[in-house]
């Protein structure tokens, strides 16, 4: 791993990289060979790169956009390779998995990858252009972090089930986004914790209570897991901007998942 190069590249977006021995915290993004984190000191926000123990690997930047303060980051393991888009979206600094079955080879066609096929649809059904369509308001969608919100025109739902201040996050135990107004449907019941952030079955939570009687103290939360949702009025999440949504928009997850850095996160409301 050619680490001056690393710190060049980095350097071109505005970003501070570190190379460490062993990962700050215990959930970073990473491709098996090697980690990757937003960590923050006295100076500010870095990207922490940890390489595995001995093994040297293939790690490559292919593309950098100064401008736009993103890179697109290719690590090779075995014949297999794994792509990050970094980057700054709003007040931080980020790092988001790509799809392995997605081509992609520029911080653009990145950005379409984690984009779901609905919102892809929608985008091409409302004719816009690139520009528009890395607005994070456009004519097609509202964007928040990771999460993409879809305006659905006469949507009516029974006003008795609808939560208020609502989260939705995925299952990684990240900071959850709250949803002033939230209708769901579908999804599967589950108990959720810190040691269990993507959530067990019923069947599974019993069984852990009954094995260990320390768990019930564990902050248990009943939620449900990749549900069909839909919000409207304020969304708040600490790391961005709130936004208004007029009306109810269907709430879509980046694609993030998809890829196998992040095989194992689930959507959680």
């Amino acid at each position: 791993m050619d680490t001056t190069d690393l710190l060049t590249k980095f350097a071109r977006i505005g970003a501070r990289l570190k190379v460490a021995e062993r990962a700050s915290r215990r959930n970073p993004t990473g491709a098996g060979i090697l980690t990757l984190d937003v960590q923050a000191d006295r100076n500010g926000e870095f990207f922490e790169v940890v390489p595995p123990g001995d093994d040297d690997p293939e790690v490559a930047v292919l593309d950098v956009r100064p401008g736009d303060r993103h890179l697109l980051l290719m690590v090779r393991e075995g014949g297999e390779k794994h792509k990050f888009l970094c980057g700054h979206d709003e007040r931080h600094w980020f790092v988001a998995a790509i799809p392995e079955a997605a081509p992609v080879g520029t911080v653009r066609q990145a950005k379409e990858a984690l984009k779901p096929a609905e919102v892809r649809d929608a985008q091409a059904s409302k004719h816009l252009g690139a520009d528009a369509r890395n607005r994070r308001k456009n004519a097609a969608y509202r964007r928040q972090g990771e999460w993409f919100f879809l305006p659905v025109p006469g949507f009516a739902v029974d006003e008795s089930l609808v939560l208020r201040n609502e989260p939705i996050r995925r299952g990684n135990g990240g900071k959850p986004h709250w949803c002033e107004s939230c209708y769901r449907t579908g999804g599967e019941s589950v108990y959720v914790c810190s040691r269990h952030p993507n959530g067990v079955t019923e069947k599974e939570y019993r069984r852990i209570l009954t094995a260990n009687a320390r768990a019930r103290t564990w902050g248990w939360q009943a939620m449900r897991r990749n549900p069909g949702a839909y919000v409207r009025g304020h969304v708040r999440h600490a790391d961005h901007k709130s936004i208004v949504l007029h009306g109810w928009h269907r709430v879509l997850m980046n694609t993030e998942g998809q890829s196998r850095a992040l095989r194992n996160v689930a959507f959680l409301d």
